[in-house]
């Protein structure tokens, strides 16, 4: 079963929660138990208009242009941009994943994407202001 996560704010040291009721209700599940609570910052994830545009237009038109599908193209960009290029004691390298970029991280990543296409395979790749990628991964 998943472990539903609560979010909310901290306001002079009180916490005010987004969805208090539904919080309540877990509560009560667990009356008489002992519990674990874990706070952290929120980690702002990237958007789905941004997970589109990355998939439907960065991936697309890199993967035509390199003669890979969108998955190959897709691994080898995380390989290049979000791994230490260094190998464990084990023999392995350790590459980041996209889905754990906060939006800000993702937005780092995807100008070094765009800057590599451009600089080192002459590839222009219009940012999300200028093509209609809505329609570019649907069809």
């Amino acid at each position: 079963m998943a472990t539903p996560l609560f979010t909310g704010i901290i306001d002079k040291g009180k916490l005010i929660l987004d969805q208090p009721q539904r919080y309540l209700v877990h509560l009560a599940k667990h009356e008489g138990k002992r519990i674990e609570l874990v706070l952290r910052k929120r980690r702002s994830k990237r958007s789905d208009s941004q997970n589109r545009w990355y998939w439907g237009v960065c991936v697309e038109i890199l993967a035509n242009h390199c003669g890979y599908d969108s998955d190959e193209m897709h691994e080898a960009l995380k390989i290049k941009f979000l791994s230490n290029h260094q190998e464990d004691e084990k023999g392995l390298m350790r590459v980041g994943s996209t889905a754990r970029l906060t939006t800000d991280e993702f937005i780092a990543y995807t100008n070094r994407v765009v800057r590599w296409a451009a600089e080192s395979l002459s590839v222009y790749i219009p940012d999300p202001s200028q093509v209609d990628y809505d329609r570019a991964v649907n069809g």
